[in-house]
């Protein structure tokens, strides 16, 4: 990765390399033989959990530090939103089906974000504005292949989950990451973002909301758009108004998000928030 460092001592792959071919005999067969850093059942032990932590932070950290991305847009949503026209596959019974093809509409909004953030990222040499999504079906493939559309990089943030998956085909290779910790792929969501678009979406995407405006409402991240799509959607499934009745939050928390029907709606509060010039797209 990157431009390589001179260094006149013997580099760890080489010795990976030298001890492949050392001599075959109980010692050198023995776990207690192998290099700390190639020995797999050392690495994946138990008492190396924070070493992992730290490596799954660092090996994202490096690489999108070398390739200059500084910030970026992070949209969040369904893996089982469809692209209009396409089966409704995570369909259960008639008015999932119903309901998640009425929801496709999602799919087309959270591509047409993208699109407009990519181009804006597109002026800054791919440097600002970025998108990343977390690299799977649904409305994150929307946003994967959004930026595609008009010829940019974008970010999946994958996850090894007991189920099949795949990273979408519209993530950049380069940029496609895989995590088996929760917590070290939400910093890399949030570490670099500029603005976050939730669209519908389960179990996942409401953790992501309120891991996000938690964040934001404790002073623990900037003040950021905080944009939530579907403003039928999300007033049917979430009631906030009654936590700040209930006054278990502040009224003014309630600012803290911003609900939006449209992806040029949801560009233009972010324009209007870092003064960004028009785009066409």
């Amino acid at each position: 990765m990157g431009r390589k460092r001179h260094s006149s001592l013997r580099t760890s792959q080489e010795d990976i390399e030298v001890v492949k071919h050392s001599p075959q005999t109980p010692q050198t067969k023995a776990s207690a033989y192998r290099l700390a850093f190639a020995d797999e059942e050392f690495l994946t032990s138990e008492d190396l959990r924070g070493m992992r932590f730290q490596l799954e932070y660092l090996k994202v950290e490096m690489r999108l530090r070398e390739a200059g991305v500084n910030s970026t847009v992070v949209l969040f949503g369904g893996a089982r939103i469809p692209e209009p026209g396409k089966d409704a596959w995570a369909a259960k019974n008639a008015v999932q089906r119903k309901n998640l093809e009425a929801n496709s509409k999602y799919y087309t909004e959270a591509r047409r974000f993208a699109q407009l953030a990519s181009k804006t990222s597109e002026a800054t040499d791919y440097s600002e504005y970025v998108v990343v999504t977390g690299g799977g079906p649904g409305v994150m493939e929307a946003g994967n292949r959004g930026a595609t559309d008009v010829g940019a990089p974008s970010i999946g943030l994958n996850i090894v989950l007991p189920h099949e998956q795949a990273p979408n085909q519209y993530v950049t290779p380069d940029f496609s990451f895989n995590f088996h910790y929760f917590a070290t792929r939400k910093i890399h969501f949030l570490v670099r973002a500029k603005a976050v678009a939730i669209f519908p979406g389960g179990f996942g995407t409401l953790d992501e909301f309120f891991e996000t405006i938690t964040l934001i409402q404790t002073g623990r991240m900037a003040r950021i758009p905080l944009l939530l799509f579907g403003k039928s959607f999300w007033s049917r499934v979430l009631n906030l108004e009654a936590l700040a009745e209930e006054g278990t939050i502040s009224p003014q928390d309630l600012d803290l998000f911003t609900l939006v029907d449209t992806a040029d709606e949801a560009w233009g509060h972010i324009r209007k928030t870092y003064n960004l010039p028009e785009i066409a797209v």
